[in-house]
């Protein structure tokens, strides 16, 4: 059955800063629950009882598949009412020149219980937030965050590997750009004993504001372009593909592009304990011989954003009146 015990209550999910471990304890608690009615017809009707008469519009001003669907059958799955756009840059007011607080401030008239968006520009979920009445969920904001992927790809971690402690965890790819590297990097600075291990071209490292965060939460990390070796003391592999829509010149996309592919030469330094995690999509970087690998959990990872996101609007709707 979902899991009982309160969570702490959130008005908004905005930053990976927001969570505590005991709270996010409490969400992949409640994930697990969500899974186990999953299975069953019965209590999947149970569940879609829950939140009956909620409504959460669904706003993605940048392309998505894993993170919309989800959020959006994760609605459907505990009766919530869903209203949306897929291409909001285009078929929303926005193409007029409208701001997001004029949009905002007009859902505040409409009765409705949350909104689940993605913009361009970073920032836009802090200030969709700072003017709304409903909920508001951030599912990206250009390159600053991510934070339902980063709780996502902490609850695989805890899944497969027992412990979110003491770990080494190598991230590589377009780190400078990436949003799901600097969500997940906060949150395992909120565990003791982890390492991470950033691997990318200068061009494309991670930024001085997210290594900032690290140094004064006293978790180590280390920057390197030699791939092989940090791979060899890995427990998770973390990476990304190149953000092809945020680099702006030709010289920007070609910079890296046929660096750091996870191919079966990577795999033989890998250890055969660790494992392998991706937001997806992926192009390049991942060779598709790398999905029948049993160390290969990207595809689960995507899987698991649906029962994590079912515990975060769970809690997200039990803070409405």
């Amino acid at each position: 059955m979902p899991y009982k015990e309160e969570v702490v209550i959130m008005q908004h999910i905005l930053s990976a800063e927001q969570f505590s471990p005991d709270q996010l304890a409490g969400l992949f608690a409640q994930a697990d629950g969500f899974r186990e009615t999953d299975q069953a017809i019965a209590s999947r009707r149970d569940v879609l009882q829950t939140h009956t008469g909620r409504i959460m519009l669904s706003m993605f001003y940048e392309p998505s598949t894993r993170t919309r669907f989800s959020f959006e059958i994760a609605a459907t799955k505990l009766g919530i009412g869903v209203v949306g756009t897929e291409n909001a840059a285009e078929f929303s007011s926005a193409a007029k020149g409208e701001t997001i607080e004029d949009t905002v401030k007009v859902f505040n008239e409409y009765g409705v219980d949350a909104l689940s968006m993605r913009t361009k520009e970073e920032g836009h979920a802090d200030r969709a937030a700072a003017v709304s009445k409903i909920a508001v969920i951030n599912g990206g904001d250009g390159k600053g965050e991510h934070p339902t992927q980063a709780v996502l790809d902490l609850y695989t971690i805890k899944e497969q590997l027992g412990r979110l402690d003491g770990l080494n965890v190598v991230m590589g790819g377009d780190l400078a750009h990436g949003r799901t590297v600097r969500s997940l990097a906060k949150m395992l600075a909120k565990y003791p004993g982890n390492k991470i291990s950033f691997v990318s071209t200068p061009e494309l490292q991670i930024s001085e504001d997210i290594k900032l965060h690290l140094a004064e939460h006293d978790t180590d990390f280390a920057e390197t372009t030699d791939m092989y070796e940090a791979l060899r003391g890995a427990d998770v592999v973390y990476w990304t593909r190149l953000q092809l829509e945020r680099h702006r010149t030709d010289k920007d996309i070609s910079v890296g592009q046929e660096h750091f592919v996870i191919d079966a030469t990577a795999l033989e330094v890998l250890p055969s304990t660790a494992i392998i995690l991706h937001p997806l999509p992926r192009n390049k970087e991942i060779s598709a011989s790398t999905d029948s690998d049993p160390r290969a959990k990207y595809f689960r990872q995507a899987g698991n954003g649906l029962y994590v996101r079912m515990a975060l609007l769970d809690q997200v709707m039990k803070n409405r009146t």
